[in-house]
């Protein structure tokens, strides 16, 4: 009897002690996701052949997308906030690694620009209250708290010492390859928090890292955005953080209602649901959906635009059918549901005109897209299909929202699909 009246009160917030009832303590704030990416890997012997061309957008003299070896020397990576806290903590991944990999200091501050930081804002990240730290293969490696004033919406640099030679470093590299953010690599030797900062390279790729968080009041919560290069910004405009996740999260911070809902962007370019073409593309959507949604801190929605490159990349014997990708959205629900999470199903967007188009995967997608809208799975729908066709013809992307290879949105495409999502899904 006393078992049950304690699990009674439990459930109403009370505590039973002493013989007394009195209320349990509820948590005012909480460690949520501010930023974060999602995980893939390079081969452990990287060279020209093996790393991927730069994105489609970079123009003429725009940063290196792949360092390809680090020896001795300081990454400052650069990454762009969505929710204000006052104290900090960086993960880092190993998630990929064969092999322990050694961090031999890092540092978190305030961006002011490029390179340089806001004067006062730096802090040394330690690791169990050491400076150098390890990460064990397959690992990932939470900092120690900071206290650090960041704001919604600012850039933070974070520096990352490795004291190793990554070209005679046997396994694979834990990296983000489509960061659409220029970072910096410093002369040899550990730099970490100095200013200036000896740059002597530049990449858009995020080494190591995983996310940012940040303790917020307690009823901040995580939209994670879980898909493919449209959701990771491909052909958007290096350092314009116009990806349609960095739109929906200006419209959020700008309305008090949802100013303290983060954005964690988990797109990586040319993912699928079913199936891997190569390490740099990530592994399937199935297989990384616990990783890159379930275990984000806060974690209390999740967007899924996923699909399209199923269809473009697999041959025409082995595509798959709208029945194998429904039942892959079907995994993902019933996964996020058990969770709590509320889980909401955007359409996939025109493909006609590019270089894997076929017109078996038309019919595949305006099936798949179809049971979206109409199916009920999802908790609720984004239409971005509607968003971004052509009313003259509906295969194809609106001319002013194509970057070109008519698959990805250009800037103005990515505000559209932005802009288009009703705020009051997170209210």
């Amino acid at each position: 009897m006393r078992r049950r009246l304690s699990a009674l009160l439990l459930a109403l917030g009370l505590t039973f002690a002493g013989g007394a009832v009195r209320a349990s303590a509820q948590p005012r704030e909480r460690w949520v996701g501010t930023w974060g990416t999602a995980a893939n890997w390079r081969p452990p012997t990287a060279d020209s052949t093996q790393s991927v061309a730069p994105p489609p957008a970079a123009a003429a003299g725009a940063p290196t997308p792949v360092l390809l070896h680090a020896s001795n020397q300081t990454l400052r990576q650069i990454v762009r906030t969505s929710i204000k806290g006052d104290r900090v903590r960086v993960v880092f991944s190993n998630t990929f690694g064969t092999l322990p990999i050694t961090i031999g200091a890092a540092h978190v501050a305030r961006r002011e620009a490029e390179s340089a930081l806001v004067a006062g804002s730096g802090r040394r990240l330690l690791f169990g209250g050491r400076a150098q730290a390890v990460i064990p293969a397959g690992a990932i490696l939470v900092s120690d708290p900071v206290a650090l004033v960041l704001p919604a919406m600012a850039d933070l640099a974070i520096d990352v010492y490795l004291p190793g030679d990554t070209a005679t470093w046997n396994s694979p590299l834990t990296v983000h390859r489509g960061a659409f953010t220029t970072s910096y690599v410093s002369a040899s030797g550990n730099h970490a928090g100095e200013t200036p900062f000896p740059s002597v390279d530049k990449m858009t790729t995020w080494w190591l890292l995983s996310r940012v968080e940040v303790v917020a009041p307690a009823p901040a919560r995580a939209i994670v955005t879980f898909g493919d290069s449209i959701t990771d910004g491909t052909r958007s405009t290096i350092d314009g953080n116009r990806r349609w996740p960095d739109v929906l999260s200006r419209r959020l911070r700008a309305q008090p209602a949802t100013a303290s809902l983060a954005i964690v962007n988990e797109g990586i370019a040319g993912n699928r649901l079913l199936a891997e073409a190569s390490p740099n593309l990530g592994v399937n959507a199935l297989a990384r959906f616990d990783r890159d949604v379930l275990a984000q801190p806060g974690a209390a929605y999740v967007i899924v635009l996923e699909g399209i490159n199923d269809l473009g990349m697999a041959r025409p014997e082995a595509r798959p059918s709208a029945e194998d990708l429904i039942g892959a959205y079907r995994q993902l629900i019933d996964r996020a549901h058990a969770q709590g999470l509320t889980i909401y199903g955007a359409t996939l967007t025109p493909f006609e005109g590019a270089a894997y188009f076929t017109p078996e995967g038309e019919v595949t997608r305006q099936a798949v897209n179809q049971w979206i809208r109409t199916g009920g799975a999802f908790d609720a729908v984004i239409d971005f299909d509607k968003v971004t066709r052509d009313p003259a013809s509906p295969t194809k992307f609106l001319p002013a929202y194509d970057s070109g290879d008519h698959l990805h949105p250009n800037d103005v495409g990515y505000e559209a699909m932005g802009a288009s999502i009703d705020l009051a899904l997170f209210k």
